[in-house]
């Protein structure tokens, strides 16, 4: 610490890391209660698919981390509290995306307006100056998640489930959205394959129980095998945004109109593509 800080800088900076300890030390024990109720088949899919994408992953990951240190000071990673299995917290990895200095406050409004109104859950990154030179294409084809591999080896995390929210986000579920929590959170899931950025908030929370209540190995393998596909068409929804028009932000009048456009094709294309590919997977599972 600096000699110009005062005491309350410094009792500030203590109780942070202390903080931040607790996080640790409370995730490392919720990894082992996590692992002993993964079902045997899910853990055995985890690792499995990590031990077979390592080489593939391993270059695109280093590469990652070159880039990143050359277009923005700070650190290559970013650890966040996330809201896991049952309501646990862990701290879930990232490759930074953002300026280290980034005003979390922003994405906190925009998610509670999202959660709010009927719009689909769109990000704020055709529009967001917080994001470095090419962290949106690392984030709409999901590259910047590849640290959270780590997560799934500690057992925090599967490869596919809900996707873990902030605490934040947590603390403005009502008691149904919570349901999603049964199911261990994941790198891909049902709602990333069914739609993602087309659907609502509340949408996304169905899909998700709905994973929940119907998982099993043969339904997480076609939902990884979709998941590529479904992330180039996410690739593809951003450059077409940036051809298109200038993002709006939510609340005026064109957003709305848009919004209302968009979340009727969402619920539309959601429900029945979701339902069918839930029902198939089910009965030929069985």
């Amino acid at each position: 610490m600096g000699k110009g800080e005062s005491a309350g800088d410094r009792t500030s900076f203590v109780h942070k890391l202390m903080n931040q300890e607790n996080v640790i030390s409370t995730s490392r024990t919720q990894s082992r209660e996590n692992l002993g109720s993964f079902p045997l088949w899910k853990r055995t899919l985890d690792i499995t698919c990590i031990i077979v994408a390592v080489p593939v992953l391993l270059p695109p990951a280093l590469l990652i981390c070159l880039l990143i240190k050359l277009v923005s000071r700070g650190p290559v990673l970013f650890r966040q509290e996330r809201i896991g299995h049952r309501g646990r917290p862990f701290m879930c990895l990232k490759f930074r995306t953002m300026r280290v200095d980034a005003d979390h406050t922003v994405h906190k409004a925009h998610l509670k307006e999202l959660m709010d109104s009927n719009a689909p859950m769109v990000k704020m990154d055709a529009r967001d100056e917080r994001v470095i030179p090419l962290g949106a294409l690392l984030r709409a084809s999901g590259l910047d998640e590849l640290p959270q591999v780590i997560n799934v080896l500690k057992g925090e995390m599967s490869l596919v489930g809900p996707r873990p929210c902030m605490r934040y986000e947590y603390d403005e579920y009502l008691p149904w959205h919570k349901e999603r929590f049964n199911a261990v959170p994941g790198l891909t899931g049902l709602w990333q394959v069914s739609g993602k950025n087309r659907t609502t908030f509340d949408e996304m929370i169905r899909l998700d129980i709905r994973y929940y209540q119907n998982q099993s190995l043969w339904l997480d393998s076609s939902i990884i095998a979709k998941t590529i596909p479904a992330l180039i068409v996410q690739m593809r929804d951003m450059r077409r945004g940036k051809k298109g028009r200038t993002a709006l932000p939510l609340g005026t009048k064109s957003h709305h109109r848009d919004d209302r456009r968009t979340s009727t094709y969402a619920r539309n294309l959601t429900r029945r593509h979701s339902e069918q590919f839930v029902q198939s997977l089910t009965v030929e599972g069985k």
